[in-house]
């Protein structure tokens, strides 16, 4: 099996099969080799070593991490690849379910487990979200649209800061590890990618601090006081935690990290007993 990592031997591989990249799904078929080492080096494989992946498409990474030592768990949602993928991982150490994955029942992996993947754009912020809160895995190396990974990555106070910010800083240490740009891909996208590692926490999920942070989120514009009045906390009850926490009463969401929504929780959960 020839190397997938030119765009002429993906394109001659579709057309044999006939088939073509599907954008609804998010396909963008990585073609770069020294990028895919990157993937492969960050991921550090151990032998033997169970790595669970999303969106195989042709099986470039797959093969690599199989290559690597890795037993792989691919999981695809697009079925017409079947023949495409009995070709690219044959003999090696691949078990490869057709499934879609935001339906997946990840409590089947092992506490710990590693996650490498290529995302499929369309899928990244929710599959991701749930990944971290069902807390499954010990690391995630994944590829990402830059913009997933700025608001992955994105400090208080900054524009791409929000709800995916502090859902990450909840669960898990992130680290921005390297730009992919466009021709690094077949088809070619129209935006820059971006390779992150989180690391998790081991923090559990926490619907009752989420629910706080989506409802203090749910109009940018308007302050974190009005938002949560709105969304049913007394307002007399949010004026005076904010007081308790030092902070402005016109003061935005944006504004607080995940320790301080954490106390702010609390204070509110004392207020209502």
């Amino acid at each position: 099996m020839p190397a997938l990592t030119k765009p002429s031997t993906v394109r001659e591989l579709l057309e044999r099969h006939g088939l073509a990249a599907d954008r609804r799904l998010g396909q963008n078929f990585l073609v770069d080799a020294g990028l895919l080492d990157v993937i492969v080096r960050a991921a550090n494989v151990a032998p033997g070593q169970e790595v669970w992946e999303v969106g195989p498409g042709l099986g470039t990474l797959t093969r690599a991490l199989a290559q690597a030592g890795a037993r792989v768990h691919a999981i695809e949602k697009d079925e017409r690849l079947a023949p495409v993928l009995s070709e690219t991982l044959a003999n090696l150490p691949v078990e490869l379910e057709f499934a879609d994955a935001l339906d997946y029942d990840w409590s089947r992996v092992p506490p710990g487990s590693l996650f490498v993947a290529n995302l499929p754009y369309n899928v990244a912020t929710p599959l991701l979200t749930e990944l971290l809160r069902q807390g499954r895995f010990g690391r995630m190396v994944v590829l990402l649209q830059r913009e997933v990974a700025d608001r992955l990555a994105a400090a208080p106070g900054t524009p791409a800061y929000g709800l995916l910010s502090l859902r990450a800083a909840h669960h898990a240490r992130v680290r921005k590890l390297r730009d992919f740009p466009p021709e690094a891909f077949y088809p070619r996208p129209k935006v820059t990618s971006t390779l992150v590692e989180l690391e998790h926490s081991g923090a559990p999920d926490d619907p009752e601090l989420f629910r706080l942070v989506a409802a203090g989120f749910a109009q940018r514009r308007k302050t974190l006081r009005k938002n949560l009045e709105q969304a049913g906390w007394p307002r007399a009850q949010v004026e005076a935690a904010l007081e308790q926490l030092g902070l402005d009463p016109r003061v935005r969401a944006e504004r607080l990290d995940v320790q301080t929504f954490r106390r702010l929780r609390d204070l509110l959960a004392q207020g209502a007993s």
